[in-house]
């Protein structure tokens, strides 16, 4: 479990596609490097997210950690763009004493986004993504969350017809993740809101339990938003 907030960008020093060490177990294996901050209470078997991708530490040392990456994982993220030199968001598996100061996030990547549109306002940068997979929307919502790269950050606008949310990046935060420097076209990890998926179960057991009480309750909540969503286009 994370929490979406990164401690350090870290370098890819080596990637070794068939790396037949003890350590990489014949994969794909990444070094990162320029990350002792986060290794000092590092231990064999630790998760870190990398990209927001949660990852096992195979072998590490006062500076740099090296963790295996399965084909499956290399699909379904950015991690295989990656080159030698590549920045990444790092951030440890929370604690009993971590502050909670962004969400909860599995790093589990839910699909990749690409930038459409990156436009300076002001000192911030708003970012406009769209995901490969479309499914996705359905948890993106107005105010928010959502991981990019491993970072907690809000939504602040999303268009389901035309595929697309937008969030915006502060000064401080454009230095701290690597996503401030990447430009249109690029692409990001992308993790919903776990939050979003347990309601949408719930819902559905409702209606397919046949609770009486459950479904009274939904009808009058769907009810009620559409009724505001009818006075709000009227006026």
């Amino acid at each position: 479990m994370f929490t979406g907030i990164v401690e350090t960008i870290g370098t890819v020093s080596r990637l070794v596609q068939h790396d037949e060490s003890s350590s990489g177990g014949g994969g794909t294996s990444l070094t990162i490097s320029d990350c002792a901050e986060i290794l000092e209470d590092a231990h064999l078997g630790d998760s870190i997210s990398i990209n927001g991708t949660c990852l096992t530490v195979t072998e590490f040392s006062k500076d740099e950690f090296k963790v295996g990456v399965s084909p499956e994982t290399l699909r379904r993220t950015n991690l295989g763009s990656l080159k030698e030199s590549s920045g990444v968001n790092l951030e440890r598996a929370v604690s009993a004493s971590t502050r909670m100061g962004g969400h909860f996030v599995q790093g589990h990547v839910d699909t990749i986004a690409t930038i459409a549109e990156k436009q300076q306002d002001g000192n911030a940068i708003t970012f406009r993504l769209q995901p490969r997979d479309k499914s996705v929307l359905r948890y993106i919502v107005e105010k928010g969350y959502v991981t990019l790269d491993g970072a907690s950050l809000t939504v602040t606008a999303v268009n389901d017809d035309e595929g697309w949310w937008e969030i915006m990046m502060i000064a401080y935060t454009q230095e701290k993740v690597v996503m401030g420097n990447k430009g249109k076209g690029e692409g990001v990890n992308v993790e919903v809101d776990m939050v979003g998926k347990y309601v949408e179960k719930s819902v559905a057991a409702y209606f397919e339990g046949g609770s009486s009480s459950g479904g009274a309750m939904l009808e009058k909540m769907v009810g009620r938003l559409v009724d505001e969503k009818l006075k709000s286009k009227g006026q």
